[in-house]
């Protein structure tokens, strides 16, 4: 049986990290077979292409920025994903198409049917079987980001761009918005504003409703 892709997104300061990490702690105590990976990233070329995206000491266009984006996607469906799902792995990742479209097209203003072309090349007809899109007020998502410490290139772009952002993001919650994109897969809006246990509730609720093979780590 070929495995899930669940998909974690969000804007900065969400959760999604910790969150995908809970989840894959239970599928490890349940003894299922997962892998975790992250965008950008997850491959050799992935990781410097990340340290590129993330850590530019130069400015990065915003073409730029989405080809590189999407290149490290590529290589990671490639090398990683398809063949864990095709084994029968489920796949947990940290952000996917999602945070193109909200942070590329809608962030930095760069044309939807262009990146969605490139996003079919990237990632031909795979799509995610459940994403969970951990909602978060921008102000505070960057408070969490802050406590951190220093902040990364996407990170540290001005409160205009995150709230551009956060606006995408609210808007592919949307039934109207999914039904219009099926490259997607169904989307469900999670509150993050709750603790770390609060937000773990409500995503097990989700996956335990909409992925009756993951019921289990949900209980």
């Amino acid at each position: 049986m070929r495995g899930r892709l669940v998909v974690f997104e969000g804007g900065e300061g969400a959760g999604k990290s910790t969150q995908l990490r809970r989840l894959g702690s239970r599928l490890t105590a349940a003894g299922v077979q997962h892998q975790l990976f992250r965008e950008p990233g997850g491959t050799p070329a992935g990781d410097r292409i990340r340290e590129l995206l993330l850590h530019a000491d130069a400015p990065v266009a915003p073409a730029t920025e989405a080809a590189l984006f999407i290149a490290s996607r590529a290589q990671l469906v490639a090398e990683e994903i398809e063949p864990a799902l095709a084994a029968g792995e489920h796949v947990l990742l940290d952000r996917f198409m999602l945070s193109t479209y909200a942070y590329q097209v809608h962030g930095r203003r760069l044309d939807m049917e262009t990146v969605r072309a490139a996003n079919r090349l990237a990632v031909g007809k795979l799509r995610p079987d459940l994403t969970i899109l951990l909602a978060i007020d921008p102000a505070k998502g960057l408070q969490r980001v802050g406590s951190r410490g220093s902040a990364d290139r996407i990170e540290a772009a001005d409160a205009d761009f995150h709230w551009r952002v956060a606006a995408a993001f609210l808007e592919f919650s949307n039934a109207a918005w999914q039904a219009k994109h099926p490259e997607c897969g169904p989307i469900v809006a999670v509150d993050a504003s709750g603790s770390e246990d609060e937000v773990e509730a409500l995503v097990l609720a989700e996956i335990g409703d909409r992925l009756p093979e993951l019921a289990l780590v949900a209980q």
